[in-house]
């Protein structure tokens, strides 16, 4: 049985809906409705993908668009393409260094790579792979000592820019993995292990993984590697009662760029700017944690409005195209986030499947600007799009 992703894989992936029921097909229910699964009834996950309908595009062909331009500039450094890969946790769980995996896939194709908090690697292991740039997802923790004990780690191992994320105050109440029963590492039912035939090549990649995912920015030297104590004492970090002191505080330690990831409300966008923020990130995270907030690309435009400008806006949430990408720059955004798409890439083939999503946005993205008869994504605005009433 091979190590690697099924032949014929990149004729059957061509769109990342299809990488999507691939994902599906290859990994057991738990393991992908812990990626693909949002909170409660999941009607802010549903909101995401659907917020792009609300817009159409609007061509004009003869404006001539014969060369086309994707690149754009953050934070000094050149992207080849404004999509990132956002951060997502254990994503080791889905393809054997799937962190290292899925960072070398985005270096290769030249967009940042963001390392979560909860990944399987240290942060130290991934910035050995050399990928650059890379950024470092971070939380307020109730141990303000182990934030800036992170912090100074992130500063050490060279990372590029760092992504306070806000949204996580506490755990989201996610019902798929309550109905899955799922945990780390994944525990399968009878019923489910009788359905594990299609999921063999999975279990065989990781047969050598699953007793050793784990935490590993939560690992302390001479601790046992408990993932279940450690994902107590993760759950016992979170802090509802973090505050814009400890934003500010955090701007000072750390020597770089820095983003705010979870920004809905206009008027926290403005306070950013006050608190030295160097870049927001519109997010719901991804559907995961309050149901019932708005898609991330509903509040993209009074975000916009509030900072007019004054530092970058990124989105993430529900981007699924090409065309949602032009549609959320149109919109006012520098660059958008994946986060589900490159755990379907890795879940197939790894870090060529990774670099496949990536590149399924490239092409995208450039036929959709050709289509419209732009020849830059600069050249972006609403008047591109039409709002449907």
């Amino acid at each position: 049985m091979s190590n690697g992703p099924e032949p014929g894989w990149k004729r059957r992936a061509y769109s990342i809906a299809a990488l999507r029921q691939m994902a599906r097909s290859t990994l057991p229910r738990p393991v992908f409705d812990f990626a693909d699964g949002g909170a409660e009834d999941e009607r802010t996950l549903q909101r995401n993908e659907t917020a792009f309908d609300r817009y159409d595009l609007l061509p004009r062909p003869l404006n001539g668009a014969a060369d086309r331009d994707l690149s754009v500039t953050l934070f000094g450094r050149p992207m080849t393409m404004p999509v990132i890969i956002g951060p997502t946790g254990l994503a080791g769980l889905f393809w054997p260094e799937g962190e290292q995996a899925a960072a070398r896939a985005a270096a290769a194709i030249g967009v940042p790579y963001c390392l979560s908090h909860g990944s399987v690697c240290p942060l130290e292991t991934l910035a050995e792979t050399g990928a650059s740039p890379r950024w470092m997802q971070i939380f307020i923790y109730r141990d303000r000592t182990f934030t800036r004990e992170l912090t100074a780690r992130a500063q050490a191992a060279g990372y590029d820019a760092l992504v306070l994320t806000i949204d996580n105050q506490f755990l989201g109440n996610r019902e798929r993995d309550i109905r899955n029963g799922f945990t780390i590492p994944p525990r399968f039912t009878l019923k489910q292990a009788f359905g594990m035939a299609t999921r063999l090549p999975w279990l065989f990649r990781m047969r050598n993984e699953l007793g050793r995912v784990t935490f590993g920015n939560y690992v302390r030297p001479g601790e046992v590697n408990n993932i279940r104590a450690l994902a107590g004492r993760m759950s016992s970090l979170l802090d509802p009662a973090m505050s814009w002191q400890d934003v500010e505080a955090l701007r000072a330690q750390w020597k770089g760029p820095m983003l705010l990831k979870g920004v809905l409300h206009p008027e926290e966008a403005r306070r950013a700017l006050s608190s030295g923020i160097d870049g927001l990130i519109v997010s719901n995270h991804g559907g995961r944690q309050l149901d019932g907030a708005p898609a991330s690309l509903q509040a993209l435009p009074s975000v916009v409005e509030a900072v007019a400008g004054s530092v970058p806006i990124l989105i993430d949430g529900g981007i699924r195209r090409g065309a949602d990408v032009v549609k959320a720059i149109a919109l006012g955004a520098t660059a958008v986030l994946v986060g589900r798409p490159q755990l379907w890439g890795l879940s197939v083939a790894g870090e060529a499947g990774v670099f496949h999503m990536l590149e399924l946005f490239r092409r995208e993205i450039d036929r959709t600007l050709g289509l419209l008869g732009k020849s830059r994504l600069s050249d972006l605005s609403r008047d591109d799009l039409l709002e449907r009433r």
